[in-house]
């Protein structure tokens, strides 16, 4: 099995990285810097926020609070975890 980096990996890369980062943040951070655009205007709604503080809570094991935060936390890891291995997978060479 062989691997060379592609530039079109690089989405994978991104999507990857965020997951993991989710994965090992605290839900329970109630004050921390934010890039969210909504919140640093003062807006206390945003559905991306939601959706990562979800993600984060699932990771977690919190299956209530990822509910309550959004629901279909579950179905937006499945599909970027699924789009990034795709996109890995088909320039990985099997052969020996």
């Amino acid at each position: 099995m062989t691997y060379k980096y592609k530039n079109s990996h690089l989405e994978a890369y991104f999507w990857l990285i965020a997951l993991v980062s989710l994965a090992l943040s605290s839900p329970d951070e109630a004050t921390h810097y934010t890039l969210c655009i909504f919140k640093n205007l003062g807006f206390n709604f945003c559905p991306g926020c939601g959706l990562g503080h979800s993600i984060t809570y699932l990771f977690h094991g919190r299956l209530l609070d990822a509910w309550q935060a959004h629901p279909l936390a579950p179905i937006a890891v499945v599909v970027l975890l699924y789009r990034s291995f795709k996109i890995l997978r088909k320039d990985i060479n099997f052969t020996t």
